[in-house]
């Protein structure tokens, strides 16, 4: 992904928040029970999380007690996070982007990034997260992937869609098991200022009928930036293909993914 396009994609998220916030799943009750326990998270620790959006990681944080400085470089998206977490004078929710926010002189116990980090300036976020920790303090990557399973034969299907009305997909792409990802961990090894990185992978599915995928679909970057009317005929296939193949509703598997590691002395 070039920098321009990086920076082009990433403010799509905001242009219809009250979606967003309407759409998204959240994350797995299990992965903030391990990020408490791998990153001593409890009542008082102080997190910066990163690209919160509507507050969907925020919310497991403030129940946690955190005291939780909240970023998302979406106005819309902040507005609606300050909404869905009114009830927690523990969280502040700061409308910015990451690299161009100005910290006080504190640190912070554990930087946290869902779905996000790869948005960010890849030449700033590894050291810049490091810079604002205490020392031993952890950044959590959480990123969350569509793997195999589900209604599979749907998203085959699906693929002849794309394809057709959608000059960048790949020819040929199929759903596979593996979410691995070598270059994440060679990120923290390359910024020399974390040690060992840590993984936990949870596995969960998401059913839903033809409007309701369609509407998740628009809370993703690709495919708002499509021109409208390749975007029209492509959700138009989509449409066709759940209704009078799949009678009405298509299930997608997640394997969300956890990766963590503490600073070095």
């Amino acid at each position: 992904m070039t920098d321009t396009n990086r920076e082009i994609l990433r403010t799509t998220f905001g242009q219809d928040a009250e979606l967003y916030d309407q759409c998204r799943p959240g994350y797995p009750p299990p992965l903030f029970t391990d990020l408490a326990t791998l990153a001593g998270l409890g009542p008082h620790a102080r997190v910066l999380e990163i690209g919160c959006g509507t507050g969907q990681a925020t919310l497991p944080l403030a129940q946690l007690g955190c005291t939780v400085v909240a970023l998302d470089l979406s106005h819309d998206m902040a507005a609606i996070a300050r909404r869905n977490l009114a009830q927690f004078p523990n969280v502040t929710v700061v409308a910015s982007a990451f690299e161009d926010w100005q910290p006080s002189d504190e640190t912070f116990d554990a930087v946290l990034s869902a779905t996000a980090f790869h948005w960010l300036d890849p030449d700033v976020r590894m050291i810049k997260a490091a810079d604002l920790l205490r020392p031993g303090g952890a950044l959590g990557i959480v990123s969350t992937h569509h793997v195999a399973g589900g209604t599979n034969a749907f998203f085959a299907d699906a693929q002849r869609c794309y394809e057709r009305f959608d000059p960048t997909t790949p020819p040929g792409m199929q759903l596979t098991a593996d979410d691995e990802s070598p270059e994440e961990t060679a990120e923290f090894e390359r910024s020399a200022r974390f040690g060992p990185v840590t993984f936990r992978r949870y596995e969960w599915q998401h059913t839903c009928a033809a409007n309701e995928y369609l509407n998740l679909l628009m809370t993703y970057s690709g495919h708002r930036a499509m021109a409208p009317q390749a975007r029209s005929n492509l959700f138009a296939c989509i449409t066709h293909l759940i209704d009078n193949v799949y009678n009405g509703e298509i299930t997608k598997q997640y394997r969300t993914r956890l990766a963590i590691a503490h600073t070095t002395p």
